[in-house]
């Protein structure tokens, strides 16, 4: 795990390392020429710097105890919280993709079984329909034979007094031919 690009065991190496370096090279490390003269400012380490050292170390021991650490733990948490909503969106929008589909199969079931009850109403109508035409039909052509019987004893029954008035019709035709009677 990476601390502000600096590994936690390779720290302290470090650390050992700069004050090694402090403790050789004080002249090089603390800038100092040399030149006695000049208005140059000469720092000569002694004991203190040892002080300083652990002072700015332990500095560093109670920013991380009390400070670095609590916001690691915070910004793991708010990590750990992120995710768990992205979780949570990600399975919302599945179940909302799934409920869409049910729904659009759902309709398309309804549509396909309205259309499969519409076709048996109509059929359903189309053969009720023809049997009461085939009633009417029926019942039309029952009429017409009757009319026609009772026209054909209508007609029998004219033809026959037609019949029984022949001679007087052709005596009545032959006086008004001849104009005279016979």
């Amino acid at each position: 795990m990476k601390i502000s690009g600096i590994y936690r065991k390779g720290f302290p190496t470090f650390i050992i390392i700069l004050v090694q370096i402090c403790l050789v090279f004080p002249k090089i490390v603390l800038g100092s020429s040399g030149e006695s003269g000049g208005g140059g400012v000469t720092v000569i380490p002694d004991g203190s710097i040892i002080i300083q050292i652990v002072n700015f170390l332990f500095a560093i021991w109670v920013l991380n105890v009390l400070l670095y650490k609590p916001i690691r733990k915070i910004l793991t948490q708010r990590k750990e919280k992120v995710s768990g909503l992205e979780l949570a969106i990600e399975t919302s929008n599945n179940d909302v993709r799934e409920k869409d589909d049910a729904f659009a199969a759902g309709i398309k079931e309804a549509r396909t079984k309205g259309f499969k009850e519409k076709d048996a109403l109509l059929q359903q109508a189309a053969d009720e329909e023809k049997s009461i035409l085939d009633d009417i039909n029926r019942k039309a052509q029952a009429e017409l034979t009757e009319i026609r019987d009772q026209i054909k004893k209508d007609a029998e029954v004219a033809r026959e007094s037609l019949q029984a008035q022949i001679g007087d019709f052709a005596n009545q035709i032959s006086q008004k031919i001849l104009g005279r009677a016979v």
